[in-house]
């Protein structure tokens, strides 16, 4: 949120830029491109996903409305797709401080507490996620609400506030007009030094654009959080025509996000802003478009729409589990632009099994072909396979990749070369064509086989390809060796490893042995079909073992 905007957006916001247009500075641009030390909290090694109030109820927020959207989003699939955190934004505190200095919560608002708002959202699967500033909120500082209750000067007070209520996740804006780029990084990092030492790991996302010249392209703030906003507010329009000005279509956040792959990786993101798709506004293409992209782009998929009322084609697009597959790679990196001739864009993204997403991107305004190759996408190789994400279907290439793609729309392609097998999987060879019936003197197969045992159904791979010190992100892939309907994985964690939050599956326990179940979308395979669930592990991924059963 950079300005107020009760939904929908409204000429407050424009009022509000042209009396700040005088002290909005742009401060030190010259600040460096990328972090010296990237921040490492253990949270959000990818992008996180959830849901935020403000898109669609702006400063109207109350204890009631978010558990009935928490309820939503477990009852309709969207909590077992992979969204998990709820962000209670602007307006949810009292106005002023008790005589202690603490934050509180607004008692009409939410006459529960903000703890045992905490308490449902996590009794339901979920997480916590809250709002705050430096300095007066934005609400705040457009009038619509009362008060000054920002930050500064009490960070450490605050962040062992949030701890004990449970918070997961902090929305933290600026909502000022001055401050140079470096007055930013000393006011922020004062924040996530504070969360750091509040003993409880909370994922640390910023907005330095709001009230204020646009910064948050300037530089990698990986060093500062987990995730920063690039552009001004995202609005249900294609195409306003800014550069980076409120208010932001689509199309223009793409084009100002899109460049800046190399400063996203596990824990750090450019965030693009909140999810607009079920809000109105947009066609379905548009809508597509828009989640297609932010899943390339490795965005935070946080949803901004009322999810009690969400249609069924909005659902579709929102648990898309190819794309949302593609978001939440282990690898967690940002997809590549390698064309972006002004209509047309090409990104492409290397995934941890050693397939490549394709995103072909139209954003003007007639049907247009858009086209790469496998080689420009880094794969070598003769042969290749390209699922469709949206459609399913599946197609050969000797190396085109190429659609005819609609206005506005954008085609994703998960590029798997043929002939070879991925990394996590055993080469063709074995077992030998020679080889019929092993002897009877046989025990053990080699640690390097995974050839299923007869009546397995499937096998499982593991991998952590990027573990840092104390945790880890475990991704298995599961393989069905005939048609299956439903499969579970049992992993072995050594001493000192443990699984905590899962995506595309369901976990049954934490240390030791640990069973994860396919989720509902998610059990049904082919002969041949693989699919690839994750989950955030403690401790060190050396020893894990994934044993599938169907």
């Amino acid at each position: 949120m950079s300005v107020l905007h009760l939904p929908r957006r409204g000429a407050r916001r424009l009022a509000l830029l042209t009396t700040l247009a005088a002290t909005a500075l742009l401060g030190t641009l010259a600040a460096p491109s990328s972090p010296a030390t990237a921040l490492d909290n253990g949270v959000a090694r990818t992008p996180p996903m959830g849901w935020n109030d403000w898109n669609s109820f702006g400063c109207n927020v109350s204890e009631s409305l978010v558990k009935q959207m928490a309820d939503a989003i477990v009852s309709k699939g969207l909590a077992a797709a992979g969204y998990q955190y709820v962000v209670v934004d602007d307006c949810w505190f009292n106005p002023t401080r008790d005589s202690a200095g603490n934050l509180q919560g607004n008692s009409s608002r939410f006459p529960s507490g903000m703890k045992a708002l905490g308490d449902y959202l996590h009794g339901k699967g979920l997480k916590f996620g809250i709002y705050m500033t430096p300095y007066k909120t934005c609400a705040q500082g457009t009038g619509a609400y009362s008060g000054t209750t920002g930050s500064s000067g009490h960070e450490q007070q605050d962040a062992r506030q949030f701890a004990a209520w449970g918070v997961d996740y902090l929305k933290y804006d600026w909502c000022s007009g001055s401050g140079t780029v470096n007055d930013q990084i000393s006011v922020f990092g004062k924040m996530r030094d504070a969360l750091a030492a509040s003993g409880r790991q909370i994922v640390f996302s910023i907005n330095p654009n709001s009230f204020h010249s646009i910064t948050g392209p300037s530089r990698n703030w990986g060093d500062v959080s987990n995730q920063w906003r690039t552009t001004e507010d995202i609005t249900t329009s294609w195409d306003t025509n800014h550069a980076n000005s409120y208010p932001m279509g689509i199309r223009n956040i793409v084009a100002v996000n899109a460049p800046l792959a190399g400063n996203a990786g596990p824990g750090h993101f450019n965030d693009p802003d909140m999810l607009e798709v079920g809000n109105g506004g947009l066609t379905d293409t548009e809508q597509r478009s828009h989640f297609a992209m932010w899943a390339m782009m490795a965005a935070p998929l946080i949803m901004g729409n009322d999810v009690r009322s969400a249609s069924s084609a909005t659902l579709s697009i929102l648990t898309n589990k190819d794309l949302i597959a593609i978001d939440q790679d282990a690898l967690a990196l940002q997809g590549t632009q390698i064309v972006d001739d002004g209509t047309r864009r090409v990104l492409t993204k290397k995934l941890s099994n050693g397939d490549v997403a394709v995103a072909l991107f139209n954003g003007g305004g007639s049907t247009t072909t858009v086209s790469t190759t496998a080689s420009a996408a880094g794969l070598a190789g003769t042969t290749f396979s390209l699922k469709d994400v949206w459609t399913g279907a599946v197609t050969s290439t000797a190396g085109s990749i190429s659609a005819s793609v609609p206005a506005h729309g954008t085609v994703v392609y998960r590029v798997t070369r043929l002939g070879s097998q991925p990394p996590s999987t055993p080469p063709t060879t074995t077992p030998p064509p020679s080889t019929t019936t092993p002897p009877p003197s046989t025990t053990t197969p080699p640690p390097s086989t995974t050839t299923p045992p007869t009546g397995a159904g499937c096998t499982a791979a593991f991998s952590a390809p990027n573990p840092w010190p104390g945790g880890f992100v475990g991704n298995v892939t599961v393989t069905a060796n005939r048609a299956i309907t439903g499969w579970q994985v049992t992993l072995v964690l050594p001493s000192g490893a443990a699984a905590t939050t899962a995506w595309s599956a369901t976990l049954s326990g934490s240390t030791g042995t640990v069973i994860a179940t396919n989720v509902s979308y998610d059990g049904t395979l082919a002969a041949g079909q693989s699919t690839t669930f994750g989950f955030q592990g403690t401790g060190s991924p050396t020893g894990i073992t994934a044993t599938c059963t169907a």
